[in-house]
């Protein structure tokens, strides 16, 4: 029997996995899409302390408030409230404090420039772990004016109904 200096069984090391990009959510925005309208999405990293990162994995987020801005040519994302881990008393952090995001230098330059225009703001839609990284989704929006919220209101119920008409058609309950 010929080997290979491998044992066997075993997985050469060029066949090593680089990361698959399973995604964990942690947390979805539902609010974003039915006040706003999403313009563009970017993908950023967040820079984090250890207990923030053992407060996401546990769920206790809250994103509906939060926005991101340019300041002194970063991006950061503001009033996202991720709360104090449990174990952490010791030296705890800031709940709402704002938190760096990283992204490429001509993704924050084109941010800035739709933030220039009337009416735009940069939300986070959702929060996940991607390869054990926490990684934040901006979208940048535009509010809806109440008009268009009951417009999208009355199409998901219209949508709704005819699935539960076909949906009953298929059965033969008419």
């Amino acid at each position: 029997m010929a080997t290979n200096g491998a044992a066997a069984g075993a997985r050469p090391a060029s066949s090593k996995k680089q990361g698959d990009g399973q995604e964990k959510l942690i947390v979805k925005n539902r609010r974003a899409t039915f006040d706003y309208t999403i313009d563009e999405v970017y993908e950023a990293g967040l820079s984090l302390l250890g207990s923030e990162v053992k407060s996401l994995r546990a769920g206790k987020v809250d994103i509906v408030d939060a926005y991101a801005s340019v300041d002194a040519g970063q991006m950061f994302l503001k009033q996202l409230n991720i709360a104090p881990f449990e174990m952490a008393r010791a030296f705890p952090h800031d709940p709402r404090r704002a938190r760096k995001l990283l992204l490429h230098r001509r993704e924050i330059d084109k941010i800035q420039r739709a933030l220039a225009r009337d009416g735009a703001t940069v939300i986070p839609l959702r929060l996940y772990f991607r390869d054990g990284k926490a990684k934040v989704e901006l979208g940048i929006a535009f509010g809806k004016k109440t008009y268009d919220k009951r417009h999208d209101l009355a199409k998901k119920t219209a949508d709704r109904e005819a699935k539960a008409s076909m949906a009953r058609g298929r059965k033969g309950d008419r």
